[in-house]
C-alpha cells in the first residue's frame, strides 16, 4: 500500500498532467475555429473545380484525353500519398489514416502490384514504416510551416506530378481525414492520378458551355492545377481535423485525471483516517496500561 507522501505527490502530479490537457484542449479548440473555417472554405471551390473538369471530360474524346484523365495504359505501379500530422496527442486521428493506408497496400500487394509510398507527415511515416519501410520513398515535413498555404500543397503536387511524367507509377491514391465535427472525422481514400470523377458531377450542371480556347487545351492547364487543389483540400481538411480529435482527445484526458484525482484523494482520505484512528487506539491503550 503507498503511504500518505506518495499519494500526496501522486495527486500533485495528476494535477499538474491534468492542467497540461486543459491547456492543450484549449489551445486546440482555438486553432479548431481557423482551421474549420479554412477547410469548409475551400471545399466549394474544389468540388466545383471537379464539376466543371468531369463536364470537360465527359465531352473529350478517350483516345485524345490528357494522361491526367486516360492514365498509362496500366494499373501496376501505385503511388499512396499518406496525409498524417506532424504531432500525435490527437486520439486515433493518425491511426485512422494509416490503417486504411495499410489495407490498401496490403491489398495491392495481394493482387501482385507494386506499391510505393510519399508520407506527408511525420506520424504517418512513423506508422507506415513497421510494415512497409522498404516501400517508403520519402517524408514531406510540414513541421516548419506554421499556416499552411496553396504554395505548400503545390510543391507536393507538382513533386508527384513530375514523378507520373518520369513513369515512376501508374496510379496515385491520397489518404487523408475528411473534417465532419470535433467528435467525427472520417478516413478517406482519393485517387488523383489519373483524376477520377464522380458521375454525377457532370450531370449535376444542366447548363451546356462552350469553351473557349478548346476542351483539351483547357484539360492540359487544368488538370496539373487540379491535384494540388485537391491536396490542399486534403491538407485543410486534414489541419481541422487534427484540432477536433485532439480537443476532444484532451476533454477526456482532462476529465479521466479529474476521476484519477477523486479517487487518489479518496484513497488518501481514507488512509490518513486509519493512521489517525490507529495512534488513538496506541495511545488510549497504553494510557490504560498505566
Amino acid at each position: 500500500m503507498p503511504s500518505l507522501k506518495d499519494l500526496r505527490n501522486r495527486i500533485a502530479s495528476v494535477k499538474a498532467t491534468q492542467k497540461i490537457t486543459k491547456a492543450m484542449q484549449m489551445v486546440a479548440a482555438a486553432k479548431l475555429r481557423r482551421a474549420q473555417a479554412a477547410a469548409e472554405s475551400a471545399r466549394p471551390y474544389a468540388e466545383r473545380m471537379s464539376t466543371v473538369l468531369a463536364n470537360i471530360a465527359s465531352n473529350t474524346a478517350q483516345e485524345g484525353a490528357p494522361r491526367l484523365i486516360a492514365g498509362t495504359g496500366s494499373d501496376q505501379v501505385h503511388l499512396l500519398l499518406v496525409c498524417t500530422a506532424e504531432r500525435g496527442l490527437c486520439g486515433g486521428f493518425n491511426s485512422s489514416i494509416a490503417r486504411l493506408a495499410r489495407e490498401k497496400a496490403r491489398s495491392l500487394k495481394g493482387q501482385g502490384k507494386t506499391v510505393k509510398i510519399l508520407c506527408v507527415g511525420k506520424k504517418g511515416f512513423d506508422a507506415m514504416k513497421r510494415e512497409f519501410a522498404s516501400d517508403i520513398l520519402d517524408t514531406i515535413d510540414l513541421r516548419a510551416v506554421k499556416r499552411l498555404a496553396y504554395a505548400d500543397a503545390d510543391a507536393i503536387g507538382r513533386r508527384v506530378l513530375q514523378m507520373f511524367d518520369a513513369g515512376e507509377y501508374d496510379v496515385c491514391t491520397m489518404f487523408y481525414s475528411e473534417f465532419q465535427s470535433v467528435i467525427s472525422q472520417i478516413p478517406t481514400a482519393h485517387q488523383i492520378v489519373p483524376a477520377r470523377f464522380d458521375n454525377d458531377s457532370a450531370q449535376d450542371d444542366a447548363a451546356v458551355y462552350e469553351y473557349e480556347p478548346g476542351e483539351e487545351e483547357i484539360l492540359e492547364d487544368l488538370l496539373p492545377r487540379n491535384v494540388s487543389v485537391q491536396i490542399f483540400r486534403a491538407l485543410l481538411e486534414n489541419s481541422a481535423s487534427e484540432q477536433g480529435a485532439r480537443m476532444s482527445a484532451m476533454d477526456n484526458a482532462t476529465r479521466n485525471a479529474g476521476e484519477m484525482i477523486d479517487g487518489l484523494t479518496l484513497s488518501y482520505n481514507r488512509q490518513r483516517q486509519a493512521q489517525i484512528t490507529k495512534e488513538l487506539i496506541e495511545i488510549i491503550s497504553g494510557a490504560e496500561a498505566l
